[in-house]
């Protein structure tokens, strides 16, 4: 054995979980992505989806999709920067960038591929990028290969952000880069708060609304619209794989930081671009949920059913007031066990374990559709409200 074989084989982790039979990756979906999936032969409710507003099976989305590929073909055999630019991919830039208020927008073939490649190159060795310290992952890759000086600041904490913002130099450029929604937590920025830091300290903002967009906001546009703080936050970024039912993302800004990002963004110039049947579904998802507001009013009442669900049988559910709920367990084994257990009782969920998280810090990550109904909340709330009770996880 190689070097390399024989240092990767020391990693077990997943060959230990699978041999106790409580392995919860890469479950083979055989159905479509909605409330109730088939996995294995097995009808389970699924509350491990992104797909805020259920719009993933909807058959408008479908059929422009479909007419895409017949227009377009399957893909672009190109990047946005070369000869792979097509007139939709505009259009929807434009559309993207009148939905949040900005200027213009740039559509990147991920949502990682955004944070990845704006975050990177947006700031320079003298340059400062304060993040909050539970930024999603692609947040923290993008930071980790710019050069700029980095600091965190605690989450949420705003006297935590002030004193990190003191301690940089004032004629320096700063940037500060948070989550709208919080995709493990479910809890929400402080965006008024930031904003007022960021004018007294000059500082730019950047808002990652990729759990807020199709949840937040008139018509979905998010937790900065939510705010009233969009033409205060200099940089908007979105993905097309949650709310938008697609794949893909975005980031919408002013006109100066879009021509930058166009020609030095590298995961933007060396990516080909999204298909042309993503490009397509985005759009007809745009035209839905600018058009069926009563998708994301269904979305807001399953939450709040849910929330005070949890917190009446007592699970630790802490300050997440969206569709994202987490439920701590704070152990990974025991994560693992009871993810199996509701498995077989027919509800999808997803385990969030070290070292995505601390191992104290292990929980389930409950997240609702706008076509879930009380009936399929009412099943799994028995259900985990049981599984729960054997493991003595309730207050």
């Amino acid at each position: 054995m190689k070097l390399l074989q024989a240092k990767l084989a020391r990693y077990d982790a997943p060959q230990k979980a699978k041999a106790l039979g409580v392995y919860p990756y890469f479950r083979e979906i055989e159905s479509d992505q909605d409330t109730e999936v088939i996995i294995n032969g097995k009808k389970v409710l699924m509350f491990g989806s992104n797909s805020y507003l259920g719009l993933t099976n909807h058959p408008k989305i479908k059929e422009a999709a479909i007419a895409a590929i017949k227009k377009y073909g399957t893909g672009c055999a190109g990047s946005r920067f070369l000869n792979g630019t097509l007139d939709i991919h505009v259009e929807l830039e434009k559309r993207l960038a009148r939905f949040v208020g900005k200027e213009e927008a740039i559509i990147y073939s991920t949502g990682f591929q955004v944070n990845l490649g704006v975050i990177s190159c947006l700031t320079g060795r003298e340059d400062y990028i304060i993040w909050d310290e539970l930024d999603h992952a692609s947040i923290i890759e993008g930071r980790r290969l710019s050069f700029s000086t980095q600091l965190k600041f605690k989450h949420n904490d705003m006297a935590s952000l002030e004193k990190v913002l003191k301690s940089c130099p004032e004629d320096k450029v700063k940037l500060i880069v948070v989550d709208g929604v919080f995709s493990m937590e479910g809890d929400v920025a402080n965006l008024p708060e930031i904003v007022a830091l960021a004018k007294k300290y000059n500082a730019a903002i950047y808002v990652d609304e990729a759990h807020g967009i199709g949840v937040f906001g008139r018509q979905g546009r998010g937790t900065c619209d939510h705010f009233g703080v969009a033409q205060d936050v200099d940089l908007i970024m979105g993905t097309f794989s949650k709310s938008f039912a697609s794949l893909g993302g975005f980031v919408a800004t002013d006109s100066i930081t879009a021509n930058y990002l166009r020609h030095n963004s590298r995961s933007y110039i060396f990516s080909a671009s999204i298909t042309p049947a993503s490009t397509a579904a985005v759009s007809a998802a745009l035209d839905i949920m600018e058009s069926e507001p009563e998708r994301i009013e269904h979305l807001w009442e399953m939450t709040h059913y849910a929330l005070d669900g949890f917190r009446n049988m007592g699970c630790e559910i802490g300050n997440t007031s969206t569709p994202i709920i987490p439920l701590f367990i704070r152990d990974n084994n025991k994560t693992f066990r009871i993810t199996r257990e509701l498995f077989d009782e027919g509800v999808f969920v997803n385990p969030v374990v070290s070292p995505a998280v601390p191992s104290d810090s292990t929980l389930i990550r409950f997240s609702l559709m706008a076509t879930h109904t009380k009936e399929q909340l009412d099943f799994a709330l028995d259900k985990i409200q049981k599984c729960f009770k054997r493991y003595d996880l309730l207050k």
